[in-house]
């Protein structure tokens, strides 16, 4: 098998229009938290998101096309588009056909599909975009961008609900170390900000609440109450090792391995004692060829639901016994928000940078500790520390699991 390893980074979040941004945000311990703006949310008590502030489509698609795609598929090319500069990949001396495009979204194209429905109730058929179809499809997004920067190589979408980024940046990697591509650019991409998602979680009893919206999401406190719907993107790319030396390219990580599972239990709720996600993370270790005191960091999927924390948590304390007290555990979801299907692939971006620059950002807004969360989870401030492995975990409706890692380049 190949080794396999990250090359270049594109990040469009809440917190930042780029990586740098964004990266200086986390560590900070910025929140890009706030009260809705995208829709009229006066029918809800308090609507809090994770919008992406200051993103205009037209700095980043060609307005030909600008005009016929979902935000989440403007994203997608932006971080994508991003990540191939990062990486000095110049597609005009590589063979294209062993450079693929690989992204994954839990929702797909809901502001296209929500708006050609208004067109179609309010003036017929004949008034529906001809373009629709062909940019409503889950895997728009990995053609649009495979056109875009020119790669002939694998190309397709992966779902897996919240667990989506994660599980699609490792089968990147596998596709790599399997000798079927030398580069894929992968991770995830949504924008899930609409009427119909937010009513949708608000029924659902998920959604964080608190007076000032820049602490609502308050992962692993015992105040705890929810997440916060957010948008955006990650892009990694991800390049044979030799492929990479060859060409000179600036080395971020390497990825050692990584694994998804199901709990097989409930649509909803994760199970109790933590099997399906702590499958996930001991799978991914094998596959790494490591033992869990190989690993500094868990970027955690720590949504701030007051089951999610409680069970990653136990699943934490299960696998890696007394190594749990020496970890660290953190969740950037109390700055960006739930990037839902970008989730994983942002954060699995972060676990690479944490390796990168030897800091860890912190959970912000934990106060008080809760009993039955009992990690270090970097309180309100960053760490500063030698990170030689980090993990990136996810969780996701339907009982998905999925859980990437990452080691410092040494090279």
């Amino acid at each position: 098998m190949r080794r396999v390893v990250v090359t270049g980074l594109g990040l469009i979040t809440p917190v930042g229009l780029d990586t740098d941004s964004t990266w200086e945000a986390l560590i900070a311990g910025v929140s890009g938290i706030g009260l809705l703006t995208r829709f009229d949310g006066s029918a809800y008590e308090q609507p809090i998101v994770g919008e992406v502030k200051g993103f205009e489509v037209s700095d980043h698609v060609d307005a030909k096309i600008a005009r016929r795609i979902d935000l989440s598929s403007a994203y997608a090319i932006a971080a994508a588009k991003q990540a191939v500069e990062d990486a000095g990949l110049d597609m005009t001396t590589e063979d294209a056909r062993r450079v693929g495009v690989i992204l994954g979204t839990g929702m797909g194209s809901a502001h296209l599909i929500v708006e050609q429905q208004r067109i179609l109730d309010e003036k017929g058929p004949r008034r529906i975009s001809p373009f629709l179809t062909s940019h409503m499809l889950p895997d728009t997004a990995t053609g649009l961008v495979g056109i875009e920067i020119g790669a002939r190589g694998p190309n397709f979408a992966i779902t897996a609900a919240c667990a989506t980024g994660g599980a699609t940046t490792g089968e990147a990697a596998e596709i790599i170390a399997r000798g079927e591509a030398d580069v894929i650019i992968a991770g995830g991409f949504e924008a899930p900000i609409q009427p119909i998602y937010y009513a949708g979680f608000s029924a659902m009893k998920a959604l964080a609440t608190h007076e000032d919206p820049k602490k609502a999401v308050r992962p692993f406190d015992l105040t705890r109450n929810g997440f916060i719907i957010a948008e955006g993107a990650g892009v990694l790319v991800l390049e044979d090792l030799d492929h990479a030396l060859a060409r000179g390219a600036r080395i971020y990580a390497e990825w050692r391995g990584s694994a998804t599972s199901n709990d097989a239990e409930d649509m909803v709720g994760a199970a109790e004692d933590g099997h399906g996600i702590g499958q996930a993370m001991e799978d991914a270790l094998a596959r790494a060829g490591m033992q869990p005191e190989d690993l500094d960091y868990i970027n955690a999927h720590g949504t701030g639901t007051p089951l999610n924390d409680r069970v990653e948590t136990t699943a934490i304390r299960r696998l890696f016994r007394e190594h749990a007290d020496a970890l660290v555990v953190s969740s950037t979801k109390s700055m960006h928000g739930h990037m839902m299907g970008a989730a994983g692939a942002v954060e699995a971006a972060v676990a690479v940078l944490t390796c990168h620059h030897g800091v860890i950002p912190p959970t912000i807004n934990y106060v008080t500790p809760d009993p039955a969360c009992d990690l270090d989870y970097a309180p309100n401030e960053a760490r500063v520390r030698p990170v030689r492995a980090a993990m990136s975990t996810s969780v996701g409706l339907g009982g998905h699991n999925s859980a990437i890692i990452f080691s410092r380049w040494e090279g």
